[in-house]
């Protein structure tokens, strides 16, 4: 294995968050603080308890998890696709260095980016509303998870994506939506039975449903399902990785 070129791989990409703080650190913290201001300290204080978890409390692991899916989508996608734009992707391509070894340097890089921007929601959760993690490894465990699974769906996207409109579709159209349907904001069992059922179709539901059981040991689904389904997205991620290299899929046109 090529440890120099995932490590100078990685260095740069971590270095581009560095020189945009404001936007890939400050904007989603400072969004998500608005969120916990108007829904945990206005709206949550007039809510009652969702199984026994104070509502400013409750929608703490979805808030998190909107953060970290879409960030971790943007990180990816636009790592893999500037190379692309600019043409220095073929640097890389004819280098001496695998497949493997590149995928690793971009999403290790974009997932790090993502788990520290999720823990700096978590600390700043904490001005807000009490909480408590009651499964902290687990919680680390998805959260990782979670960040490497959609840096990957995410490098997928950029590797597609032939303009930069294409970067915003999907995270925009499909993810957000997917999210806010996916119980951030509310408990699935709060639903009608048909839209229950509906609503279990949902790839997210599984990720919240983990993630907020990691803080408070409820979940809307078995955490066996939540672990399982997010470890057949990563498998499903990690194929299409392999055969956009293998074939050149937009990559030697």
């Amino acid at each position: 294995m090529n440890i120099r070129a995932i490590r100078a791989i990685y260095i740069f990409e971590m270095a581009r968050t560095g020189r945009t703080l404001m936007q890939s650190v400050a904007s989603p913290v400072l969004s998500t603080s608005l969120y916990f201001i108007v829904f945990g300290a206005a709206i949550g204080s007039r809510m009652g308890d969702i199984d026994g978890v104070s509502y400013g409390a409750f929608i703490i692991p979805g808030l998190i998890m909107l953060s970290l899916l879409n960030e971790s989508i943007s990180n990816a996608s636009f790592g893999i696709y500037f190379p692309k734009f600019t043409g220095t992707i073929y640097e890389i391509l004819s280098a001496p260095v695998s497949t493997f070894e590149i995928v690793v340097g971009y999403v290790g890089a974009a997932a790090s980016k993502s788990i520290i921007l999720g823990i700096l929601i978590l600390i700043t959760a904490r001005f807000f509303v009490d909480y408590e993690i009651v499964h902290p490894l687990w919680m680390i465990v998805f959260l990782v998870l979670t960040a490497t699974t959609f840096s990957l769906f995410g490098f997928v996207i950029g590797i597609w994506a032939d303009g930069f409109e294409k970067l915003q579709i999907i995270p925009m159209m499909i993810v957000t939506p997917l999210t806010f349907l996916g119980g951030s904001f509310y408990s699935i069992s709060m639903l009608p039975p048909l839209w229950q059922k509906i609503t279990l179709f949902n790839p997210v539901v599984y990720l919240i449903s983990g993630f907020r059981w990691s803080f408070y040991g409820i979940a809307d689904v078995s955490i066996t399902l939540s672990l399982s389904m997010t470890l057949v997205f990563m498998l499903f991620c990690l194929t299409l990785v392999w055969w956009m290299f293998k074939t050149g899929y937009k990559l030697k046109q």
